[in-house]
């Protein structure tokens, strides 16, 4: 689909998923990274009253919040500020197994960053009886680039379809800040995170495999285990079949 028409019709479905869950109009977390971004845009266009933006910088980088508002601001997008870092550590406190040394507990400290921000906007889709609008991307969805129950946790993901690059034309022709869209990509989760350097490989290559297979034999494997040992995420929780 030509990005002319994606940027038509994501804006009405949009639209047409809040009217049939009965909401008043939709929230979203606005982290100042492009996926974030265009979603914004695409809900102020179909949603000009009452949608929402959030920022929830939790021990973030400030560009990430001036990228967020300078989107806010370009499109007229009302904006909250809800700041989790005192909330963040106090939970750290009570927390056992802290040791941030390592992989595994770095990855655990990162996700509650992202558990938190989803509890904060179904607090805000709960008082306004608005719907969770998430920013994953097919490229994201696929490999599980994610987290469950953290930024997956939400009602509609209108790029879910669309890979990377996708997104990048349409944040170009909706308007997005040329910053925002040329920055690495990154969930801002600690100094110096990109998700390329996450997941060993760009999204360029994760996108060729994704809409034509046209990759390397090693890379080819590298994504198909990931996207295997994933596959529990993108999934509801199972139930005994008796």
């Amino acid at each position: 689909m030509k990005v002319e028409e994606l940027a038509e019709k994501l804006p009405l479905w949009i639209k047409e998923k809040v009217e049939a869950a009965g909401c008043r109009s939709a929230v979203l977390g606005m982290s100042g990274g492009i996926d974030s971004s265009v979603v914004a845009v695409l809900c102020r266009r179909t949603l000009p009253e009452n949608v929402l933006g959030v920022l929830m910088p939790c021990h973030s980088i400030p560009q990430d919040e001036e990228h967020a508002l300078a989107v806010a601001d370009k499109f007229s997008i009302p904006t909250e500020k809800v700041v989790l870092d005192s909330v963040f550590d106090a939970l750290i406190k009570v927390l056992p197994d802290k040791a941030v040394d390592t992989a595994s507990g770095r990855l655990a400290m990162a996700n509650l960053k992202a558990r938190l921000r989803m509890l904060t906007l179904y607090h805000f889709a709960n008082q306004r009886k608005y719907l969770v609008v998430g920013s994953g991307n097919r490229s994201e969805l696929a490999i599980g680039y994610f987290t469950k129950h953290g930024d997956s946790g939400v009602d509609i993901l209108p790029l879910g379809n669309l890979v990377k690059a996708q997104v990048r034309e349409l944040a170009r022709f909706l308007g997005i800040p040329g910053e925002i869209i040329d920055k690495p990509p990154s969930a801002g989760l600690w100094e110096g995170q990109t998700d390329e350097d996450d997941m060993g490989f760009s999204y360029e290559e994760l996108d060729c495999f994704l809409t034509s297979g046209d990759v390397t034999d090693d890379l080819r494997k590298k994504i198909e285990y990931m996207m295997a040992a994933c596959e529990h995420k993108r999934l509801t929780p199972p139930v005994p079949p008796f």
